[in-house]
């Protein structure tokens, strides 16, 4: 028999030595957390898909607090001052508004705007925290929608699609990046009482593996077991749970075995695995009590003061998008009484919102973390007329308004100090640069590191991306 190798033993030394290099390299880089290990199953996808990723090309921001405001802030008694609604309060405007339903005449903010730090940007008296910060602060006040109608509305600012089941913004970045800590979930909504319109939607993973769609926490309680049910197991110990999340994990395994690609059985898995990592790191997160007395007394009382809290706890330990819901249903929908509710809403988030972005800048956390406010549209600069039901007879609300609203965006390589974009001189309709929906997400993803228009997933024999076959990115808004 021929044993003869095909290459001498010198030959065999010199090209694989070459290979020791790279090894020693990969566990250097595997050290400094920018090697990431794949672990890949018997049904070839990988075990952890929620690990960190690389974005397309280096991004400015790698985390996201989103604070909805839901049911449509007033954008001209919050950061798009009209002087002119004064001269014309009570008359009707030289045109005629192509509204949700019939208006009246024009109704002059009850707010006072003044101006703000260096840059001078005037912002209402409801927001006198925020505006501290407003020199970090891009207000954008050309956004528009498609429809003055929730639920569209909702889906369209959290999907990117008014009607068609699609993946959610945090669903798609967490996709693209992973999380940065895998005891607790990657994506988090959190919205007291109960669901906004369109429930569960607004943080669906549409298409995408389950494992992406967004955790909700209801923060209405304050006990950690009522937050976050089933957090503990009352009759096993810790070791018992392990050894029992193994069996059935080893089960689920032979069973996917058989069912190669299927993608909500790996969600499961990793959700079993979740919930039982989470029994040590969430209490730590969620329990605001830990705070200091000065910190607790900087965000002020009451439950969205304490969910933004919990916001920028999340962040800090790796949480990658972190959405905070202002109340279920649509609290800031003031078709009447806006005086009285924009003020009392206002109030129970203004505070907290500027103690976030304050101890965000302070700790550096700013520059890294993309800070969104902004509901799903605006309001009407004239008043709504009174209809049957608990508006009847008030002529004191505003009706909605997607031709035309505000929203504003802090850190994460946003452009500070800066106002993009306008309405008319009565606040109606987006005149100069408008920047619809699909624009804003193409933006965001900038933002992250994302060429929106290459950020896909394919399904259903199409390439699918958040923008659809919309958008582009508004350049003047990046720092």
């Amino acid at each position: 028999m021929n044993c003869q190798l095909p290459i001498s033993r010198r030959e065999l030394l010199s090209r694989s030595c070459l290979g020791f290099g790279a090894i020693g390299l990969a566990s250097v880089l595997q050290q400094t957390g920018l090697l990431q290990p794949t672990v890949v199953n018997a049904a070839g996808s990988t075990l952890n898909p929620l690990a960190p990723k690389h974005p397309h090309f280096p991004a400015k921001a790698k985390r996201v607090i989103h604070l909805f405001m839901n049911g449509g802030p007033s954008h001209v008694d919050t950061f798009d001052p009209k002087p002119a609604l004064d001269k014309y309060h009570g008359q009707e405007l030289p045109f005629n508004l192509p509204t949700e339903r019939k208006t009246g005449a024009a109704f002059r903010s009850p707010f006072r705007f003044r101006k703000y730090g260096e840059s001078g940007i005037e912002v209402s008296e409801l927001f006198e925290h925020t505006a501290q910060h407003i020199d970090d602060i891009a207000v954008i006040r050309s956004m528009q929608a498609d429809v003055p109608n929730h639920e569209p509305s909702l889906l369209l600012m959290n999907c990117g699609e008014p009607r068609q089941i699609r993946p959610s913004f945090g669903s798609w970045m967490t996709y693209g990046l992973g999380s940065e800590n895998q005891d607790l979930p990657g994506f988090i909504a959190m919205c007291p009482g109960g669901y906004p319109i369109q429930e569960s939607q607004n943080w669906q993973a549409g298409f995408l593996p389950g494992v992406y769609q967004g955790t909700y926490i209801d923060t209405k309680s304050t006990e950690i077991d009522k937050l976050i049910e089933n957090i503990r197991n009352p009759h096993l110990s810790v070791k018992q749970q392990r050894r029992q999340l193994d069996l059935l994990q080893e089960l689920n395994r032979r069973h996917q075995q058989q069912r190669p690609g299927d993608a909500q059985l790996e969600a499961r898995i990793q959700s079993f695995e979740l919930s039982f990592r989470m029994q040590r790191d969430a209490e730590d997160a969620f329990d605001v009590s830990r705070e200091p007395k000065h910190v607790l007394e900087a965000y002020g009382p009451g439950t969205q003061a304490r969910q933004i809290l919990i916001a920028r706890r999340l962040i800090e330990r790796g949480v990658r998008f972190v959405q905070v819901w202002h109340g279920e249903g649509q609290p800031w929908d003031n078709h009447d009484d806006i005086e009285v509710n924009h003020r009392r809403l206002a109030k129970q988030c203004d505070q907290a919102i500027g103690a976030l972005l304050t101890d965000l800048k302070q700790s550096g956390l700013l520059e890294e973390t993309l800070v969104i406010w902004g509901g799903e549209f605006g309001r009407t600069p004239t008043v709504e007329l009174p209809k049957t039901g608990s508006n009847a007879g008030k002529i004191n609300g505003r009706d909605h308004n997607h031709h035309g609203f505000s929203m504003w965006l802090a850190g994460g390589g946003v452009r500070g100090g800066y106002v993009h974009g306008a309405t008319d001189e009565f606040g109606f309709k987006a005149v100069e640069h408008p920047v619809h929906v699909h624009d804003l997400h193409a933006t965001l993803l900038k933002l992250l590191g994302f060429d929106h228009e290459r950020f896909t997933y394919r399904y259903a024999g199409r390439d699918f991306r958040l923008t659809d076959v919309h958008g582009k990115v508004v350049q003047e808004l990046i720092a």
